[in-house]
């Protein structure tokens, strides 16, 4: 294909192809007709309403156009009591270097079909197998046609649709019937892959900034989690701690305890000795106590017996002496008693009175002599039970030191043993706990050795396991989400600086296609400027093509200047220029583009509709000009203008209406 560039594709262009001929079956006008087509020049001619339009729609309705300018609705082109039409183009698929334009059909000839129905349904065929619509696209796209590009085919009136379109919208057509639309896609899929990169980049940094944002939350709560670890740690520390301080502490208590059971129990045996001492001593002094008051009651039986014998003594003497004295007065008066009684009488009373009172001198003399025998006895007595009794007095405290001796000793024996019954319990205690603890301890590990007491600890403990307490908040998982957020966040950074690097090398290849486009479209306009200025100085006009760049390439076109009978080229709009001199500029264009379309069919219908019969002749002397030099391609030109420029070369088609029906007929 003509126009082509080698920056847009190293793949060789597929073969020119052009149409044979048209067949149209109840299609508007037409109940049948084949209209056969040459390459170069073909002219379709004939009086208006004869059918010359329709010939160009049928061409568009093959290609695939959906709607019209003469009707919104497919079903409204079938012929007038028919059901069904048929629009056929043949194209020409003879080998060209060895290919067929259309591979892989092995036939010379191709023929692409679009039937229509009444109810609104279509369908395509290519050569008498139905296909899908997308394929005819395709197959289209692979000969640059696009039968909406008013560059390619221009449907009656549309010249004035031309003549309205921004620079930005002629620059699009431009690109895509030269063949360079593949030059704005690449840059447009740049630009959205640049778009996307700048939307993943944002996105990127959204999720940064998101991940930093929940980063540093849990990057508290990683600090909080590794403070509320160390607590733990220090807590089972403690605990170990503790374990061991108890351990420690029990078996101090335990060594303390057995040290003073021992020392009690020597105690107790010392005491129990001092007391069995002291108990016979008591019982000693005791039985020295009895001998001796058995001793003193001895003593005390004798001086009562020696005291009794006294007073015994001391009655006779005195009875000894109140008889004397009784005799002694009696011895006065006896003389007087015995004055009236014998002599005989008389002395026997006398020698009876001297009897008795003989007994009497001789009774007391005894008794006197037994009371100094007596009182010599408790004289001596007396010194005896004295000293006895001095004697039980000294045993008495003796006995009785020995007894209060022997129950101080007996009472500190039951409180030793009450003592011992206690350390044994607190041993015993002891013991149970250190047998409690035992399990701990060997789980505990190594010893820890500490010199605190366990209430030191534990208080410690308790303030530890306070905080730990007031951290119950912080989970577990805390490190892990940490880690992860963590990770995510250098992933993401990865990512960004992977995305940045591709951004930065995307930025450079899109810069890269918009120059290689840029230059393209500049050297375009440079080779087609001189041509545009050509057709125009044919009209007596002047003017310029010039390419617009924006600050975007949506915002870039090609604007057309143009001045008519020596005034200054103006922009080309709707409202400068008169409509034929508008056509005049655009039919310029047009020819100037000519050698850079890729399309192998161009079509126009009626360009010339506004302009005056010199121009007309002009336009058609350049059309004739620029078709000899591209006899390669294929252009339909359809006009109800009677022309007085003609070329062999061309290949003219006339269609009236007859009776109700276009017919076709191909001059020679």
């Amino acid at each position: 294909m003509s126009g082509r560039t080698e920056e847009l594709s190293s793949e060789s262009p597929a073969p020119l192809t052009t149409v044979r001929e048209i067949i149209l079956e109840n299609f508007m006008s037409y109940e049948y007709a084949r209209i056969p087509l040459r390459g170069g020049l073909n002219l379709i001619i004939g009086p208006n309403g004869a059918g010359k339009s329709s010939v160009l729609l049928a061409i568009s309705v093959a290609f695939g156009q959906a709607y019209t300018e003469r009707s919104r609705k497919l079903s409204d082109l079938i012929r007038r009591g028919k059901d069904i039409a048929r629009v056929s183009l043949i194209f020409d698929n003879s080998a060209k270097q060895g290919r067929r334009p259309i591979p892989y059909s092995k036939s010379d000839t191709f023929m692409l079909s679009r039937y229509l129905r009444r109810d609104g349904s279509y369908w395509f065929e290519a050569d008498y197998k139905e296909i899908d619509k997308s394929e005819v696209v395709r197959l289209l796209k692979e000969f640059g046609i696009n039968p909406d590009n008013l560059l390619i085919i221009m449907h009656q009136g549309m010249i004035e649709e031309l003549g309205a379109v921004t620079p930005q919208e002629r620059l699009r057509m431009v690109e895509e019937a030269v063949g360079f639309a593949e030059y704005r896609q690449r840059i447009v899929q740049a630009e959205e892959e640049l778009g996307g990169l700048i939307g993943e980049e944002s996105s990127l940094l959204q999720l940064i900034d998101n991940a930093n944002q929940a980063l540093e939350y849990w990057k508290q709560i990683y600090d909080r989690y590794q403070e509320k670890k160390k607590l733990i740690e220090h807590v089972a520390l403690l605990n170990k701690e503790l374990l061991w301080s108890t351990e420690a502490k029990l078996t101090k208590s335990l060594q303390s305890v057995e040290a003073k059971i021992a020392s009690k129990l020597r105690v107790l045996e010392d005491l129990k000795s001092q007391q069995a001492e002291a108990s016979s001593d008591a019982d000693q002094t005791h039985q020295t106590l009895l001998d001796k008051q058995v001793e003193l009651r001895k003593f005390y039986y004798a001086l009562i017996r020696a005291e009794s014998e006294k007073a015994k003594d001391e009655s006779t003497r005195a009875a000894y002496k109140a008889v004397k004295e009784d005799l002694a007065g009696l011895a006065k008066t006896l003389d007087e008693v015995l004055a009236g009684v014998s002599e005989k009488q008389a002395k026997r009373a006398r020698e009876y009175v001297g009897y008795i009172s003989g007994k009497g001198v001789a009774g007391e003399a005894d008794a006197e002599r037994r009371k100094v025998d007596l009182e010599r006895e408790v004289s001596s007595l007396q010194p005896e039970i004295s000293k006895t009794e001095e004697l039980i007095r000294k045993a008495m405290d003796t006995y009785l030191g020995f007894r209060v001796k022997s129950e101080v000793l007996s009472y500190r024996v039951k409180v030793t043993e009450s003592d011992l019954r206690d350390l044994e319990r607190d041993a015993r205690e002891a013991r149970a706990e250190m047998e409690k603890i035992a399990p701990a301890l060997a789980d505990a590990g190594a010893r820890v050795e500490t010199s605190r007491q366990p209430y030191e600890v534990s208080e410690e403990l308790k303030l530890a396991s306070a905080h730990v307490q007031k951290m119950q908040d912080v989970p577990d998982e805390a490190e892990k989400i940490y880690n992860d957020y963590s990770g995510n966040v250098d992933e993401l950074k990865v990512k960004l600086a992977k995305l940045q690097e591709n951004k930065k090398a995307m930025l450079a290849e899109l810069e890269s296609r918009k120059s290689v486009w840029r230059a393209a479209m500049e050297r375009l306009v440079e080779s087609a400027d001189p041509a545009y200025q050509a057709v125009l100085a044919a009209a007596d006009a002047s003017g310029f093509i010039k390419f617009e760049e924006g600050g975007d390439i949506e915002d870039a076109g090609i604007a057309l200047y143009v001045g008519f009978r020596g005034g200054s080229p103006t922009t080309l709009d709707p409202f400068t220029q008169s409509g034929g001199e508008r056509s005049v500029a655009l039919m310029a264009f047009l020819l100037s583009l000519q050698g850079r379309i890729v399309s192998p069919l161009r079509a126009m219908d009626e360009f010339d509709i506004h302009m005056d019969p010199r121009n007309r002749e002009a336009m058609f002397k350049m059309i004739l000009a620029q078709m000899k030099q591209r006899a390669a391609s294929q252009y339909i030109v359809i006009t109800p203008s009677i022309l007085t420029v003609f070329d062999r070369s061309a290949h003219v088609i006339t269609v009236q209406s007859v009776h109700g029906s276009t017919e076709v007929k191909e001059l020679k």
